[in-house]
């Protein structure tokens, strides 16, 4: 995909990291081609929003990847894929996304669709070295991401209105780095970050217009069910 802050998908992967020191350089070199200047699809825009998730077996070392498109007005599921392969990355806070990148890349290319808008259950800006699992995917993807998290990892934040659409800034001291969103009333918020290619009060928005029934967006909670039957049928 030739497409703004697009690196080579394929040199990454044969070079995939093999340690923490490895896997902490290539986020130094990689997060500055994080686009933070464009605002994104629009909230209800004609197209298709992609949620991925992943689900592990630890016992075979077996990651399960699922990516499930809809349609961004309607939420309705128009496409699904899944991938299986071997875990290539130790479990470490803040490197998650080496675990789990090259398989929902497989599971990603495998859809019939191209995303306009990818949904990551973790983090993009609201991370330690500001280069989560939804970054990350951006960049080597060139597509526009964000991150819903369940919970404010090391962040603070103050607990926003009771109402649905009430946020906060998620806080790294005086820096917003993401909000917490109430998405349903009187239930427990979900922590929003940019990932790449759209900016926060559209990541925000997108996230609202998906979580309508739910805690968490439609997108997650598909991918989420699809990838644990996956993991299941491996």
């Amino acid at each position: 995909m030739d497409t703004p802050g697009t690196i080579s998908c394929d040199d990454e992967l044969r070079h995939w990291p093999a340690d923490e020191d490895q896997a902490r350089a290539v986020q130094d070199r990689l997060r500055p081609c994080v686009r933070l200047d464009e605002s994104g699809p629009e909230p209800g825009f004609e197209g298709t929003v992609v949620g991925v998730d992943v689900a592990y077996d630890d016992a075979r070392d077996v990651v399960a990847a699922a990516a499930v498109a809809l349609d961004a007005r309607t939420r309705a599921v128009v496409d699904e894929a899944t991938a299986v392969g071997q875990v290539s990355f130790p479990y470490v806070p803040g490197l998650l996304a080496f675990r789990e990148i090259p398989t929902v890349l497989d599971a990603l290319a495998r859809l019939t669709r191209t995303p306009d808008l990818v949904v990551c259950d973790g983090y993009g800006l609201a991370h330690p070295r500001r280069f989560g699992l939804a970054s990350h995917l951006g960049v080597l993807t060139g597509l526009p991401t964000i991150g819903v998290a369940k919970n404010p990892f090391t962040f603070r934040y103050e607990p926003p209105g009771p109402d649905r659409g009430a946020t906060s800034p998620l806080l790294d001291g005086a820096e917003e780095v993401g909000r917490a969103l109430r998405t349903q009333k009187g239930v427990k918020p979900v922590f929003v970050s940019v990932g790449h290619r759209i900016d926060l009060d559209r990541a925000c928005a997108h996230t609202l217009h998906l979580a309508a029934d739910y805690r968490l967006p439609e997108t997650t909670r598909a991918a989420d069910s699809l990838c644990r039957r996956a993991l299941a049928s491996a």
